[in-house]
């Protein structure tokens, strides 16, 4: 609710006067969450489900907050408005609006403000915001797919996340000053790329800019938002050697630059924009510097390549989506220990650790199971679309860049596409963001709470 209203002070000094959308969606929202504050206060201790339920919920109800104002300001059908304001809120970066430089300023501000707190977490803002330490702050941190702890409690932790968001906030900022941009387009494109959200307040995104100071800024921001806010925490405290030691950090860096080095060589696209557009897509950010749609040299190798950068994803604990680079890390691993163990002799104890860690049977259970359904979950959309008359290789791409969070598009995203694709891309977008099992416990406990209601 405060996120709906905070867009006001930038219509106002814009001197807009449309002021509707953002006060119903914003005063609703605030309403409804003090009824529910004052009549049903914490009794008991939180459960993992019950997080999971709040933590799926959320993220339904703050889209649709979204799409209130979306619809009043911008007259735009509810479906449309709740996909663009899903897509701001998880950080995939898919737009229905064709011309967003003719919208309103407060507009353009409300998706880069949905993105950079979607950045974080929504349940994240929450617990440092509102949630005491203790049992229910854990449960709500984890059922959001995070389990890495800066500081002993949960909500400190959350505490020194905040702090070195907002710093990099800030940096980002000032970064795109110095390189020529007006304040508000240095807010917006920090907001978006350093949450690896990737709406722009340019049509042609980062390539309006037509400068190399402002792409190279954007990927530093993309690869700052992608990378473990633990690796961050060391970081800033000194232990720079530290970032370098991170084995998602590392494979992140053999990505790129194997990714890159194809793009550079087969789809003969500059060095700067090889780099931009692999980081791009692994970071889940969906920033670039040509329109996909318009670039002759997107081959469908171009798209494949990009399609699996964009499945991977970056570090886990950072605002990036897709699978994330621990459990391509896990499951590479896993499958070299399974080999190790048939060839070595009867009985021989085969060391599992990544990072100096020991690595157990259940998380690779966990990588591997977590796998497995993201790829199911994407197969089943891409037979929809192809049902639907798209194309192979443009459907995947599409499907992966809203399950991903990416924001990447290929043309397929647009305010005329048929309601079931459309449905599908922002089930897709909630799916990957809140990583699939709390949305699996959610459905469940609807369907137990109905049969109860019929019996």
């Amino acid at each position: 609710g405060v996120v709906m209203l905070i867009p006001l002070l930038v219509a106002i000094i814009y001197g807009e006067t449309d002021y509707g959308g953002y006060l119903i969606s914003g005063v609703l929202s605030i309403s409804i969450g003090s009824l529910f504050r004052q009549f049903f206060p914490e009794k008991a201790s939180m459960r993992l489900k019950h997080g999971m339920i709040l933590a799926a919920f959320a993220w339904i109800w703050a889209a649709l907050m979204g799409s209130i104002c979306l619809m009043y300001t911008t007259d735009v059908s509810f479906l449309n408005a709740y996909f663009e304001s899903m897509s701001a809120w998880t950080g995939s970066g898919l737009s229905i609006y064709t011309n967003v430089q003719i919208l309103p300023q407060s507009v353009l501000f409300l998706r880069s403000l949905m993105q950079w707190v979607g950045g974080l977490g929504v349940v994240i803002v929450v617990i440092g915001i509102l949630i005491r330490p203790g049992t229910t702050a854990s449960r709500l941190y984890k059922a959001e797919a995070r389990d890495e702890k800066i500081k002993p409690s949960i909500a400190n932790t959350v505490r020194t996340i905040w702090w070195i968001y907002l710093f990099y906030t800030v940096l980002g900022i000032v970064l795109y000053m110095l390189a020529g941009m007006s304040l508000f387009d240095a807010i917006n494109n920090c907001f978006t790329n350093l949450s690896t959200g990737g709406m722009s307040v340019k049509n042609n995104n980062i390539g309006a800019y037509n400068s190399t100071a402002v792409t190279i800024i954007t990927i530093v921001l993309m690869v700052i938002g992608g990378t473990s806010f633990l690796v961050h925490y060391k970081a800033l405290k000194g232990r720079v050697l530290d970032v370098f030691r991170d084995i998602q950090f590392q494979a992140m860096i053999i990505i790129v630059v194997i990714f890159s080095t194809l793009l550079l060589t087969v789809s003969k696209f500059t060095t700067l924009n090889s780099v931009f557009f692999v980081v791009s897509a692994l970071s889940c950010t969906g920033s670039n510097t040509v329109p996909i749609s318009t670039m002759t040299g997107w081959t469908d190798f171009t798209k494949i390549l990009l399609t699996v950068a964009m499945i991977i994803g970056m570090a886990a604990g950072s605002t990036t989506g897709a699978l994330k680079l621990i459990r391509i890390v896990t499951l590479v691993k896993g499958i070299y220990w399974e080999i190790l163990k048939i060839l070595s002799p009867e009985g021989s104890v085969i060391p599992r650790k990544i990072a100096g860690k020991t690595v157990q049977d259940a998380e690779i259970k966990e990588a591997g199971s977590y796998t497995f359904l993201y790829l199911f979950i994407i197969f089943v959309s891409w037979l929809v679309f192809m049902a639907y008359g798209y194309g192979g290789i443009n459907s995947l791409f599409e499907i992966a860049s809203a399950q991903g969070n990416v924001g990447l598009s290929v043309g397929i995203t647009s305010p005329t596409m048929p309601s079931i694709p459309e449905i599908l891309l922002i089930i897709g977008m909630w799916l990957g963001r809140i990583e699939i099992i709390p949305a699996l416990v959610l459905f469940k406990a609807g369907f137990d709470l109905f049969k109860r209601f019929k019996t």
